[in-house]
Parts: C-alpha cells; structure tokens; sequence
C-alpha cells in the first residue's frame, strides 16, 4: 500500500489537468501513506524483536531504523542531484515525480520479501495455546485493563522520540531555508550528510544499548538534547559548517532513542498483547504529538519571532520522555516469550514453568 500510493502519487495528474481533482486525490494518497506505515511499523518492530536472541535485540531492531535513515538520505540525495543535474525550476515542474516513482520497483521487491516471512517463534508459541486464554476480543481488552500503565509510559517515550524525529528529519529543511536562509541545496546537502552518518551509526547504538539497557541510554539521550538544543540552533545561523554540526549533534544524541526502539516498545507488552499495544499507543501518540511538530514548529516561529523554538519544542518533548523513562522498566536482556510483562531477571521463572 505505502509502494503503490507513493507511485501514483508520481504519476498523480496536476490540477491544470484536472482541476480539484487533483489535491483531492493527493490527499487520500497521502491518507493511504499514513494508514500502511502505522499499521506496518509496529508489526515490523515487534517481527524484528521476536526474532533477535535476547541479547542482541537491540543491534538487530536497531536496522530498522538504519532503513528508515537510509530512505530520508536517499531522498535527499535524489533530491539533491536532480537540483544538480536539471535545476531548481525544472525539478519543481516535473523532477520531484521521479524520488516517488521510484517507490514502485522497490515496493514489487518488499512484496516479494514480505509473502516469503512467516510468523516469529515467539508468536507461534503463543498461538499455540491462544485457544485456552480466551478470545482475540478478549485479549485486546485486557491491553486496557491490565497493561494500561505500560500505554501511559510508552505515550511518553513516543512523544519524545517522534517530536525529535519530525523536528530534526522532517522539519528542518524547512527551517534551514526559511529561518536561517540557506539556499536548497546547501540544506539538502546538509540533510544528506546528517541523515547518511546518524545512519551509520545506528547499529552502534544498538549494541551499547545491549550492553548498558534502554533506561541508560534513553536517560541519556534526553538529557543530552534538553542540554545541548539551544547552544545548537544559536550555532546553526552562522552558516554550512555550524548548521551541519548542529544538527549532526543533535542527531547523535538522538540515536540512542532511534537505535532501539525496537528493541524497548515491543518489550513493554507480553505477547499475546504485544503487536495491538505497540501499534495503538505508538501511532495515537504519533499522530498527536509527532506528526503535528513541524507545522507546530512554523507556526509558533510566526507568532514568536524566534528560531530558538524547536529547540524549545523538543526540550519540553524530551522532559516528558525523561519522565517515561524513569518509570519504565529495563529490560534488556529479557526474555519476550510467553505471556508474562517482560521484565529482567524472570528468564528463569519463563523456562521453568516452560518445562
């Protein structure tokens, strides 16, 4: 759905064409985009931490999001060369369309990839005796009743990790250009360069995430942009290399949180649980807090003045994430299998009622 939209949206008519047609259809493509990346990314989250061994679930879930990194660079470099290789005019008639067209060939490839996976070990072990714990009706209910405070929690996490990643991957080509009044492709250029290296750096996340728990490391990360957002965007006006170090360090201490998502939300619920409680607090919070920071971001800057906002913005984001943190539970290490709340040290308890 995400593959097909993006290409007909390449190939979407313009409204010299076809009048109001066209922003309408526009629209719902963009609507389709939106329902099949949140109804996808908690299944992939959850695929990739069901299948990690345990101690490595956060090097392992930690390629999702280099894949999601990947993608944004990828497009920025698109972007980038076309402005190169055909000019700003040209690409703004008809260049943009071919970054989306581009999402056809891709999507028959993740077709393929997708109907040759089968369901994780862990899911099939709880399938197994789904039959005697109660219905699916059922076991949704429960995620309400009996793991309301792991939504609560995991809504304050979300809020932090997605007002960061929609102010320092989605919004700031914006605030580049308009805020600080830096041409396309320097912007580009510098997208290209923060996205290309926080996505190396990924994985390395991700194993230090393994070795010192989720707790450390988110602790850090927000605590680390609650200090160093305001010294970074004062530095960013003075030009390419003060913008790119700005955004590269806020982009570093923001890996931490990116790195291991999938390793630290699907391990907030028990199984049976798990996919239906990551992908309704994950995208109800998204949606909310998330999605909405770049044009909260514009607009405030409007009715301020002032280019310190999303600093701002992510800082009071950030103080709530600190807060989940503190109350979440760590559990790298732990075992995800059977129906109990993840927790460390249970590992034994699993194996022994497993026998």
């Amino acid at each position: 759905m995400m593959a097909g939209a993006t290409f007909l949206i390449g190939v979407l008519p313009t409204h010299e064409t076809i009048g109001v047609l066209a922003p309408i259809l526009l629209v719902i493509l963009r609507a389709v985009q939106g329902f099949s990346s949140g109804g996808e990314y908690g299944g992939a989250a959850t695929m990739m931490a069901e299948y990690a061994p345990r101690n490595r679930r956060g090097f392992w879930g930690s390629f999702l999001e280099f894949g999601t990194l990947a993608g944004f660079a990828l497009g920025s470099l698109i972007v980038l060369l076309g402005e190169l290789t055909i000019g700003n005019e040209a690409m703004m008639e008809w260049g943009w369309r071919v970054p989306f067209l581009i999402a056809g060939p891709l999507g028959i490839v993740g077709l393929y990839l997708r109907s040759r996976l089968g369901e994780s070990p862990v899911f099939e072990e709880m399938d197994e005796k789904s039959a005697d714990e109660g219905s699916t009706g059922k076991v949704f209910g429960s995620l309400f009743k009996d793991h309301w405070q792991q939504m609560l929690i995991m809504t304050g996490l979300v809020t932090a990790v997605n007002v960061v990643n929609y102010t320092l991957l989605s919004y700031m080509p914006t605030y580049f250009e308009k805020s600080v009044e830096l041409s396309s492709q320097t912007t580009l250029t510098i997208m290209f360069l923060a996205q290309f290296g926080m996505m190396l750096l990924m994985p390395v996340g991700g194993l230090l995430s393994d070795k010192f728990g989720r707790k450390p490391m988110w602790a850090f990360s927000m605590i680390g942009l609650i200090v160093a957002s305001v010294p970074m965007y004062l530095i960013m006006p003075n030009g390419f290399g003060f913008a790119l170090l700005g955004i590269f360090v806020l982009g570093v201490l923001y890996i931490p949180q990116l790195s291991s998502i999938s390793a630290t939300f699907p391990a907030m619920f028990p199984t049976q649980v798990r996919y239906a409680g990551f992908a309704i607090t994950y995208n109800v919070a998204t949606a909310t807090f998330g999605g909405t920071a770049p044009s909260v971001n514009e607009w405030l800057i409007g009715k301020t003045g002032s280019p310190l906002v999303p600093a701002f913005y992510m800082m009071g984001a950030c103080v709530i994430g600190l807060i989940a943190t503190l109350c979440m539970k760590e559990t790298a290490g732990a075992t995800i299998r059977g129906n109990q709340l993840p927790e460390v040290g249970v590992e034994a308890k699993f194996e022994a009622d497993a026998k």
